[in-house]
């Protein structure tokens, strides 16, 4: 394991927005997806697995209210606006410049509030 001590992560979109009608989906994303693989932050920093995460939804084309939500978050865990560019620049060149471009109308939006 890593040096640092793990911090819990705690998530309820899941059953806010979905507990009524899947709530097993629910509980999976907030007490499996969060409650367990993001709260291993003492292996991956909640900073690094913010880079990870969108880059992957920007790989994938998902260019939605999820990667605002994981952009907003990876600025919370650190995530500096430069750091946000260069991140989006790089994965121009990997995953397709219109998807970079439309992760950058995002993370403008983000990182100006």
């Amino acid at each position: 394991m890593g040096k640092n001590k793990a911090v819990k992560v705690v998530q309820t979109a899941g059953r806010d927005r979905l507990g009524d009608f899947a709530p097993d989906f629910a509980r999976y994303n907030d007490d499996i997806l969060f409650g367990e693989v993001w709260s291993k932050n003492d292996v991956l920093s909640l900073h690094d697995r913010s880079i990870v995460t969108v880059s992957a939804l920007v790989a994938s084309g998902i260019i939605d209210s999820s990667l605002k939500y994981h952009i907003e978050s990876a600025k919370k865990n650190g995530v500096t606006k430069a750091e946000m560019a260069e991140i989006i620049t790089q994965l121009g060149f990997y995953a397709g410049w219109p998807k970079a471009w439309a992760a950058f109308n995002l993370a403008k939006e983000v990182y100006a509030e």
